[in-house]
């Protein structure tokens, strides 16, 4: 019989590339590219061509561990779930709901995130939820919040890109982050647009750039600043657009004004003629963007960083116009949809605020408890793993691995081996797992049918291909089982598309409204973007694009059918037209109350950690092209190892002869908080006053055992990208 290809998306990075799963006669699965789905046109990286292997029994979990005697050892389910729902249920009772945490992870589908909060709130009752999508693109979520009213990482779709006049791309190396989006900017340049590229090194990202930026790490604010005061000095505000479409400009403008060309160039090491290139080339096309990544976000001040550079846009009227505006690059699987439904420590599904009463009494009314149960906010990423052992005594874990991705992971590792429990629900036995009393077997992106939303905003469906390993269960059968266990008997059922129908209902009326979506649509148009209201088109305040399909494939007028519980009285029938979706946010107004942009006044601060005599260079961290995050799943991937086997130093040849150091040589990385060894990489790529290590890798090699805790006010976000350091011959044994 003839084996059935099923589409479905990447498990690996925002942009959710589409791609086939056909299972083989021999068993296992191939993965061939898919050209239907307009992200990557068929292109696919080494990480998602070798997807599959991740699925084989040989690499991963197939049976649940319980710990005994100080080791792991096989259990049944039944004696697995009994144990964590035991353990949860006597800390809370003896230290109360915030004794017992929940941290979850950006590749999680909607619908799981979606249950991880809904279980933590109302079986739980704790307040201490968040995810490690903190680490993601947290201080662009806040930064567009602020200035726009609402934050989707990109605004418009990625076809976009290649029909502007200029990019600037601010901190993001995505020729290795994410290959399959490169071709938008060669296309960019090739229709006669320009690139221009702001990172410390010469990536290569960088290599493709008109013109290329190589700032001081954490000095990104400061460029962004000194980059609007030229703007301002030649005249090339956009006086009418400001006008009429923002508010605050006179504030910032101020701000701007006290960050000269000469004084920027000292922070920076940004010379001033590659600065007013850099204003030139951004100004003189009547349409550009700015898109920012992990770089300027990562930072103690990213908020105010990535703000800066959304003035940049709004003083020149680049900002909800066509082929215009500020974006993200998000980084995660589902780092946009997995923030959006309910497992960060401040929402509730649909983007609502947990300590907005009307959002309190929408989303309790979906999930039928009363208002008043629902716990407030809880804290960060960050501040929650850091409590752990303290007044926060057992954690359950799904999708992460901070023992690895942390800040000051060293300490992060201690924080969990101190608590009194630790339940992890994962693919693979990561670092984080084996310290666990309990770990679970799940499925995975192949094995599952569920619902992402990538960096564009565009919700997608994952469909199930092939079956699990025999004694592997869905994230949502843990969540069902520990539900019952722990007395709430209904609620959380293990069918994907029922959570997801819940999932419409409690986002109706929120900024991420997803209510308009079913997975018969997605299926049937390639994605829908969300805003997408249960309202005809054109009746949603956010609603200024052109229709879904202009970015997908035309697949007819869908019979959307009732939501899931309607025939209960739960809500009206859906109208005859179905809203198209979103692609393009802000056309006609901004979604703030008076519908105009807000500027935000700021100014340069210095990072969290300056060099010094003891620690006298900056590091850096990113990642290799081959390896993805904490390398948990890409490091069991033969391929990807050949080509990514270790952590390595790279240091500017300067660098390296002041220390004696050759190509190969063990260097210790010394900082505040640790110690890491690799071997050197020399490249004249780099600045000499900065190091770079990528953090996909655990043990002595660990570029997070390093990294500063640091907190944006705002965002909370860690300063990953810049701490001070040392750099130390390590002698040969």
């Amino acid at each position: 019989m003839e084996n059935t290809s099923t589409p479905t998306h990447c498990p690996y990075c925002a942009l959710q590339c589409g791609m086939n799963i056909t299972p083989l006669p021999q068993g296992g699965v191939e993965v061939t590219e898919r050209a239907d789905f307009p992200v990557n046109r068929g292109a696919l990286c080494g990480k998602g061509r070798t997807a599959a292997e991740v699925l084989s029994p040989a690499v991963r979990l197939t049976t649940p561990l319980v710990r005994e005697g100080g080791r792991l050892v096989e259990a049944s389910w039944p004696e697995a779930l009994d144990r964590i729902a035991g353990r949860l249920a006597a800390t809370r009772e003896r230290y109360g709901p915030d004794a017992v945490s929940v941290f979850g992870g950006g590749g999680l589908t909607n619908e799981k995130a979606y249950a991880l909060g809904k279980f933590a709130r109302v079986v739980l009752g704790t307040s201490q939820i968040d995810y490690n999508g903190r680490f993601c693109m947290s201080s662009a979520a806040a930064a567009g919040t602020k200035a726009f009213g609402l934050d989707r990482g990109l605004p418009f779709p990625l076809e976009d890109i290649p029909r502007t006049g200029c990019v600037i791309l601010v901190g993001s190396n995505l020729a290795e982050t994410m290959p399959p989006s490169l071709r938008f900017f060669t296309e960019l340049r090739e229709n006669g647009g320009t690139l221009i590229v702001v990172d410390p090194r010469r990536t290569r990202t960088a290599e493709q750039a008109d013109l290329h930026l190589s700032p001081r790490p954490g000095t990104d604010l400061a460029l962004a600043l000194g980059l609007l005061h030229l703007v301002v000095a030649e005249g090339r505000t956009d006086e009418e657009y400001i006008r009429e479409r923002t508010t605050g400009w006179e504030e910032a403008r101020a701000a701007a004004m006290a960050h000269w060309p000469e004084y920027v160039e000292r922070i920076t090491g940004v010379p001033v003629p590659l600065l007013r290139e850099a204003v030139r080339m951004f100004c003189e096309p009547e349409a550009a963007m700015v898109l920012t990544a992990r770089g300027p976000e990562q930072q103690s001040k990213g908020t105010d960083t990535v703000g800066a550079w959304i003035n940049l846009c709004l003083a020149t009227g680049r900002a909800g116009r066509p082929l215009s505006g500020y974006g993200c690059l998000t980084g995660q699987g589902n780092g946009q949809g997995g923030r959006e439904h309910g497992q960060k420590a401040d929402q509730l599904p649909g983007y609502r605020k947990l300590d907005d009463p009307a959002a309190r009494r929408h989303v309790a009314g979906v999930w039928g408890v009363d208002p008043d149960s629902l716990p407030g906010p809880g804290r960060s990423a960050y501040e929650l793993l850091d409590a752990l052992g303290g007044d926060v005594r057992a954690l359950l874990l799904m999708g992460s691995n901070p023992v690895v991705s942390a800040p000051r992971a060293a300490h992060i590792e201690g924080r969990l081996r101190s608590l009194d429990f630790l339940a992890v629900a994962d693919v693979v036995l990561s670092e984080t797992a084996e310290l666990a009393d309990v770990v679970l077997p799940v499925t995975q992106w192949a094995e599952e049918t569920g619902t992402t939303t990538s960096l564009e905003g565009r919700v997608l469906l994952r469909r199930r291909a092939v079956a699990p390993p025999p004694g592997v269960h869905s994230d949502l059968y843990v969540l069902h089982e520990l539900a019952g266990r722990l007395g709430v008997e209904k609620g959380f059922p293990t069918d994907p598309e029922e959570v997801f129908g819940e999932l419409r209902r409690a986002s109706a009326g929120g900024p991420a409204d997803y209510s308009g979506i079913t997975y018969r649509r997605l299926a049937e148009e390639n994605g829908v973007f969300w805003p997408c209201p249960e309202e005809p088109a054109g009746t949603t305040q956010a609603d200024g694009g052109e229709p879904a399909g202009t970015a997908e494939a035309d697949g007819g007028e869908p019979d959307r059918g009732a939501l899931p519980g309607d025939a209960a009285g739960a809500g009206a029938a859906p109208p005859a037209v179905a809203h198209p979706g979103t692609p393009r946010l802000f056309l006609d107004r901004f979604a703030t109350p008076d519908g105009r942009a807000r500027f935000v006044a700021v100014a340069h601060r210095a990072t969290a950690e300056e060099p010094d005599a003891e620690y006298p260079l900056l590091l850096t961290t990113g990642r290799v092209v081959a390896q993805y995050q904490s390398g948990a799943q890409t490091r069991r991937v033969a391929e990807l190892n050949a080509a990514a086997p270790g952590p390595f130093v790279e240091l500017h040849p300067r660098l390296a002869a002041r220390l004696g150091a050759a190509d190969g040589d063990p260097l210790a990385v010394v900082s505040r908080r640790g110690r890491a060894v690799a071997p050197a990489r020399i490249t004249d790529t780099i600045r000499p006053d900065t190091v770079f290590m990528p953090f996909h890798w655990p043990g002595e090699g660990r570029a997070n055992t390093l990294t500063n805790p640091a907190l944006d006010p705002t965002s909370r976000m860690p300063e990953f990208k810049s701490c001070a350091v040392r750099v130390e011959v390590v002698p040969r044994s």
